[in-house]
């Protein structure tokens, strides 16, 4: 089972800002089963060029949950799933802090869609989302929100199965397989 994640968070440094919104996927190799989006409450300021960049203002995420009331929930629906992310470096380490801030460890294989965009699609020019999208023609009208990015990386693994077979996706998850 995939758990395809994106998040939007407070700034781009995972030891000091904080996730204000999430979105999974789940996609058992053939078809999306489940999803699940929150707005989070981060408890500090947005910044500003995030609050432009996203949408995303301060009185949207006040009355929102914590971190603290959602992990568990996040930590079920991604239990015994490949995390998989479009840049997976971000949004992995941004998980990661949140769980570890409230003293939970988060430890799940990893598959970027990056790095199997740049394996499978080796002539593509860019690998950025976007990109990737608009090549491959994939809707994305929610760009900088976490379930418009969500499920265009969902659709953009579900095309990488389609066309390669879940043998070579599976080729690039990193840090073990659970099935």
């Amino acid at each position: 089972m995939f758990a395809i994640v994106d998040l939007e968070s407070t700034g781009g440094k995972p030891a000091d800002d904080r996730i204000m919104e999430i979105a999974i996927v789940l996609h058992d190799g053939q078809k999306i089963v489940d999803q699940y989006e929150s707005l989070i409450n981060p408890e500090r300021n947005i910044q500003e060029f995030v609050q432009q960049l996203t949408g995303i203002k301060g009185s949207m995420v006040d009355v929102a949950p914590k971190f603290s009331v959602l992990a568990q929930e996040i930590d079920s629906l991604t239990h015994d799933c490949i995390f998989v992310a479009h840049n997976i470096g971000f949004d992995y380490r941004m998980v990661q802090s949140a769980f570890k801030r409230h003293k939970m460890s988060y430890k799940r294989p990893t598959l970027c869609t990056v790095k199997l965009a740049q394996a499978l699609m080796p002539s593509s020019e860019k690998y950025n989302l976007a990109h990737l999208c608009k090549s491959l023609n994939i809707d994305n009208t929610s760009r900088h929100r976490a379930m418009g990015d969500c499920k265009a990386t969902a659709e953009l693994l579900h095309l990488f199965i389609e066309s390669h077979g879940i043998d070579a996706v599976m080729d690039h998850v990193e840090g073990g397989v659970r099935a």
